[in-house]
Formats: C-alpha cells, structure tokens, sequence
C-alpha cells in the first residue's frame, strides 16, 4: 500500500467473524486497521502474536483501540480519520436481554452513524443479520431482500439488529456517506467460541443425542472467511465508480455459502468429524417448547442470583427446528460476491482447527466437570423423588405438591447453574 495511509476500522475487532476480516484486510494490504473493541488493551493469542495481526500492530499498518459504542466521544475517537468503517459489533445472540441490545445494536449504531457522517467517513458497512425477517413462527425458505420486517421478532437481538440495519440504510447519502447492510447466515468456522465448543460440550454432557423437530429443516450455513470476503465485496462495490456504487449502497444483502444443508446433518457432520455420535432421537418441538419455556422463567428469576444463560430457550427452539435458507444472487450481482471457501472444505477446516475438542482428548477438568453432572443428575432424582413421596404421604394437595416440587426444582436448576 503505497502513498498516503488509508485508514479502515473493524467494529468489535476481537471477535469471532471480525477477526478473519481484520486479516483479510491486512493480508490485502487495503488499508491500515483500526481494531476497535470493548478491552482496555488487545490480548493476542499465540498464533496472532507471530503472525499477521501481531506484525502489523508491531509495524503501525494495525492499530488497536479500546471503545464502548455506547459512548459517542470514543466512538468518534475510533472512526477519526478513517474511509471506511466495518460495523461488526454486537452483544451475545444468546443473552435475551432487551436494554443491552438495544443499547448497542441501536444506540450504538446511532452513534457509529452519527460519527461517520461528522467526521466525513466515505463507507459504512454493517454486519446485520438473517434474524431480522424472522418472527419465530414462519420459516423462510430461499428469502430474498424483498422480506419485510415481522412486526414481531423472535427476540430482542433481532429486533434491535433490524433496527439498527434501518438507521444504517435510512443514513446512506448523508454528508457523502455510502452505506450497505450485509446479513450473514448461521456463521461457522475457526475461532468459533459458540457452536463448536457448546457442541462438544452437549455431546461430553450427553445432550446431544436429540434432534428437535423432524430434522428436515434447511439450513444456509456460511463459513467466516466468506463473511470476511463478503464484507471486503461491499466496500469495494461502495468505492467503485457511480453507476455501480449507486446500485450496491443503501441494501442489505443475504450472504450464505450458496449450499444449503439439513441443519442437524450439518451438526452431525461437525459431531461425528471430532468423533462424536450423531444425534438420533427425534423430539417433537412442540413438546420441547413448554419445558424451554419453564427454563426461561426459572432463568429471569434466579440471573440476578448467578444462574447461567441457559442453552434451552424458546427462541433457540424455534432456531434449531424451523426452514431457514437465504438467496444471495443479490449480493451476487451487485457487490460480486461469490463463496471463495465451499461447505466442504469449510467443515474440514473447521474440524482440523479443533483438535482439543476431539473425543477422548477430555480435560482433567472437563472429566471432574461430567462426575459432577452425574452426581448432580443423581441430586436432582433424589430429592425431588425424596419430596414427591412425603409430601403425597403426609396427605398435601395436588397444587402444593405441584408448588412445592417446582421450588425444589428451581433451587436445584440455580445450584447447576452456579456450578456449570
């Protein structure tokens, strides 16, 4: 990269999908990265600190830069003097909790916009999500752009997501500002802190012998580098001269891995590469949903008091049995964008990435971990069985046993949660 610094920032820099952009852009030698990302410093892991990231934060082309998005002075911090700005953070899926997205998702996206238009940013590209034209109910069956919004999403991150991908579009063509929305499906890939690693977990624990639904459910599953790859096609669309730049900004696009697969043999492809059963037994999802339902209510109860996000949830339920495949020939014909990595090779590298993960190579912790969910299993039985037998013989009625019983149980789930 010759002449003048050109200057890019990547939004929550450190994590999973952000991570493999930052080094796509280091490796193109597009411009130089600005890391943006919630920690006090940037703590690199072994293969970074020798490679690409490490050398070029040791030679300035990288530099990183502790931000809260919620905070508009260290917003406009981050984004001083750059072109472009990669828009990739966001909380946890998984954590339902309504004022955190939206604080980021929309407040944060808000501020993000709003430092860019006054500070004359050329480019903003905003990592959306499928999530947005998803209610819960109706799956989605080869969706294209034309989806409108639910009125109702399936939880807050999606509805705050939605409406921070409106602000980004409704922004582009302010003070110059070019902006697109990209919407990747169902992320995998090296790095992955979340589906692999939660996974084998279920799968040591035992869990992970069930299928949800009927198990035909359609899937797009896109692998990381084709999401960095995506997002390096939009700012390249957005950078080119009129006719194209004015196709490509103010949509958002559909990404997948063009190769749609029955979700629960993608996961047995995962299971079974890291040695692993495939899971066989059918659960219908209607008979799942009140138990997910009662999860959560215990879970909005005892969070304050330590319990852990539970993995069982409506909206997961709905996620993990409903039809969800995308049509991406948009991003095709206005960014360019085609799947450099396919699904085959993706599910090797994904595996090969994980060989800590693989069966029989168990932690001394991960075995004591399993000895105590046998042990609190075992817990759970006895005393619920110790309470069902003397509260019938001391002659109690049906709802204070059904009361009672279902006290006992959320004591229990807090004291799995608190030792999970």
């Amino acid at each position: 990269m010759g002449g003048e610094e050109r200057w890019c920032v990547v939004t929550g820099g450190r994590g999973f999908a952000a991570r493999h952009l930052v080094l796509m852009l280091i490796k193109y030698d597009m411009f130089c990265v600005r890391i943006a990302d919630l920690g006090p410093t940037v703590q690199l892991d072994p293969d970074e600190e020798n490679g690409v990231v490490g050398e070029a934060l040791k030679s300035g082309r990288a530099q990183y830069v502790s931000a809260d998005l919620r905070v508009k002075s260290q917003v406009l911090e981050a984004c001083r003097g750059a072109e472009v700005v990669f828009h990739m953070a966001a909380p946890d899926s998984s954590i339902n909790n309504h004022q955190l997205h939206y604080s980021v998702n929309v407040q944060g996206t808000k501020n993000i916009i709003d430092a860019c238009i006054e500070l004359k940013v050329k480019r903003l590209i905003y990592t959306s999500s499928p999530s947005v034209i998803f209610d819960g109910v109706h799956g989605i069956f080869n969706g294209n752009e034309s989806l409108p919004y639910p009125s109702k999403h399936n939880d807050s991150y999606s509805a705050t997501k939605a409406e921070g991908e409106a602000l980004v579009i409704k922004s582009n063509g302010s003070n110059g500002l070019l902006t697109c929305c990209i919407r990747p499906s169902s992320i995998f890939g090296p790095g992955d802190k979340l589906l692999v690693p939660s996974l084998v977990a279920a799968a040591r624990a035992g869990k992970s012998k069930f299928i949800i639904g009927d198990g035909k459910n359609m899937y797009d599953f896109t692998y990381v580098e084709n999401v960095a790859h995506a997002h390096v096609c939009a700012e390249r669309a957005l950078a080119s001269e009129k006719t194209v730049a004015e196709r490509a900004a103010g949509q958002a696009y559909f990404i997948t891995n063009k190769e749609p697969i029955r979700f629960w043999d993608f996961m047995s492809l995962i299971l079974e590469g890291l040695g692993y059963q495939r899971p066989k037994i059918k659960i219908p999802a209607c008979v799942m949903m009140p138990i997910a339902l009662m999860v959560e209510l215990i879970y909005k109860i005892l969070a304050p008091y330590g319990m852990k996000v539970p993995q069982l949830t409506p909206s997961r339920i709905r996620l993990l049995s409903r039809n969800r495949t995308f049509d991406c020939s948009k991003a095709h014909d206005r960014l360019g964008y085609i799947p450099i990595v396919s699904l085959q090779e993706g599910l090797r590298r994904t595996i090969e990435s994980y060989p800590h993960l693989r069966a029989g190579v168990e932690t001394k912790m991960g075995s004591q971990k399993a000895v105590r969910n046998k042990k609190l299993s075992i817990m759970v039985v006895l005393i619920l069985g110790a309470a069902y037998f003397s509260l019938i013989a001391a002659g109690y009625t049906t709802v204070t046993v059904a009361s009672t019983l279902l006290l006992a149980a959320s004591v229990i789930l807090f004291i799995i949660g608190k030792l999970a």
